[in-house]
């Protein structure tokens, strides 16, 4: 029997780069899975690339999660005629790079509403449900920037730390339950994210896209970037049954780039 056959998961934020990897490989251990976001036909599209190797069915829902309140009436909603989730995968995009110190108010409300607030809306949501069914796993897509910010991320560095905080707390209150909360902090991936900091040092100093790439690559012992396949299949494993005893943990996927765990 696959690992998570049986298995209910919600898969929330970007339809792209790690979060489509990440569904992918879930579905693949067997889980039926529903993904979140606020583009349908994004959503469409990868819901109908998922495998179902073990006759399970993938649905999609549309919610901002720029506003909480909508993410949190939308999955209530699915929730009140649907099986409880065992599995949550939260991977929201974001925020815009600059400098911490011209960054608004308003910049960290909006990051940190996206965010923190969204992830605790539908962990409030779906706790319930797993602590019924016995069985939980709550990853959180963040970054290694928890462990060592980054340049020219002020307000993502900011508000994922944050995000870390709350999960490392939440992993504490919930672990007798049999629920565990987790965070995967990615290095460097092919994604539209990574293509978007490459396009804005090539705007700053005018250096060629293979010179960024070569220079942000000679930082990674792995002299390479991540494929999202990577990230997706870490993710697949923590939220398996072999993950049980693991959780509070803020786990770097990075070839190697940070100096020490």
């Amino acid at each position: 029997m696959l690992p998570l056959s049986g298995r209910r998961a919600l898969v929330c934020g970007s339809t792209q780069g790690i979060g489509k990897a990440s569904a992918i490989a879930i579905a693949e251990a067997g889980a039926s899975v529903v993904l979140l976001a606020r583009n349908p036909d994004q959503l469409r599209m990868v819901r109908e690339s998922l495998p179902s190797p073990a006759g399970a069915s993938h649905e999609f829902l549309s919610a901002d999660f720029s506003d909480p309140a909508v993410v949190r009436a939308t999955v209530r909603g699915y929730l009140g005629e649907h099986p409880p989730f065992h599995i949550l995968v939260n991977n929201t995009g974001g925020p815009p790079a600059g400098p911490v110190l011209d960054a608004t108010d308003e910049a960290f409300r909006a990051a940190f509403s996206m965010h923190l607030l969204a992830n605790h809306a539908l962990v409030q949501l779906l706790v319930p449900g797993m602590r019924a069914e016995k069985y939980g796993r709550i990853v959180n897509i963040v970054s290694t920037s928890v462990r060592e910010p980054i340049k020219g991320l002020g307000v993502s560095n900011t508000i994922r730390a944050a995000v870390a905080g709350w999960a490392k707390t939440l992993s504490k209150e919930v672990a007798a339950d049999g629920i565990t909360v987790n965070n995967i902090l990615p290095g460097a991936t092919r994604t539209a994210r990574l293509e978007s900091l490459v396009n804005a040092r090539v705007k700053a100093t005018g250096a060629s896209p293979s010179t960024i790439e070569q220079a942000m690559m000679a930082d990674i012992p792995m002299g390479r970037f991540a494929d999202p396949s990577e990230l997706g299949a870490v993710v697949a494993f923590l939220v398996s049954p072999a993950a049980g005893y693991l959780t509070g943990v803020s786990l770097p996927v990075d070839g190697g780039r940070l100096a020490s765990i």
